[in-house]
């Protein structure tokens, strides 16, 4: 208990899935949570719960690829919490796709939110962070942002860019003390993972080395770490947390 007390942290993408797990990790650990959602109605049941178990948060509704929405989320975040101590970039979208399949509309939505949305948070909050002294960015990228994946090209594209990026600004702002650090997920058991479970599963199986998928707590502990102050020297880093699938 306690890890991340006195931070105020962002979590985008917060209604289900790993930034819900992230949402009630870090209010359990003392931090401020501004959890952020587009289904702002699930995203009231994840609020509830942290209240009801005696932490901090409040639910936005939140467009993260609108630069307006962002300035909003900031500004609230702020007023009511003083400042921006931690953003997690968690919100995103897959496409099973490969290149000839895919359609134009389709490639720039996924990058748009898994990519572009990120760029914008953090355009909006580094400002802020310096501000305050210092801070943590935390990219959720994805172990496609590191190697090859079939059938997921717009996806794997965007969380490689997003890996990269987190490096670049890692090497941008980190005299001013914000650290920016990448997580890449495996198969983990999520809503947005759920349909391709029934025709994919064998194939996931043969690729992760330990003899289960993670679940949204074992990333959310993760990103926990890197929110907080037990990894201070930890920038430009990818903390891969995929059963071994990218060890291959």
């Amino acid at each position: 208990m306690g890890r991340l007390t006195g931070k105020v942290a962002i979590i985008t993408g917060a209604a289900n899935g790993m930034g819900a797990s992230e949402a009630k990790l870090f209010a359990q650990e003392g931090a401020k949570v501004v959890a952020t959602d587009i289904n702002d109605n699930v995203l009231d049941e994840v609020i509830n719960e942290i209240k009801e178990n005696g932490g901090d948060a409040i639910g936005l509704k939140h467009n993260v690829t609108s630069e307006d929405g962002w300035k909003q989320v900031i500004q609230e975040a702020v007023t009511h919490y003083g400042k921006i101590d931690v953003l997690v970039n968690n919100a995103g979208v897959s496409s099973p796709k490969t290149i000839a399949q895919m359609e134009m509309d389709e490639w720039n939505k996924v990058m748009d939110i898994n990519l572009n949305g990120c760029v914008i948070g953090m355009k909006y909050v580094i400002p802020e962070m310096q501000k305050a002294g210092g801070g943590s960015l935390i990219n959720i990228s994805s172990k496609g942002g590191i190697v090859g994946m079939a059938g997921s090209s717009p996806y794997t594209a965007a969380k490689g860019a997003l890996r990269s990026l987190s490096k670049s600004a890692a090497v941008e702002y980190g005299k001013d003390k914000i650290r920016v650090n990448s997580v890449h997920p495996g198969i983990i058991e999520t809503p947005m993972t759920a349909d391709s479970f029934a025709d994919a599963t064998p194939y996931y199986q043969t690729f992760t080395q330990l003899p289960y998928f993670g679940n949204p707590e074992d990333v959310a502990y993760g990103v926990l770490f890197l929110a907080s102050d037990e990894s201070r020297f930890m920038t430009g880093a990818e903390l891969v947390i995929d059963g071994g699938w990218t060890a291959l």
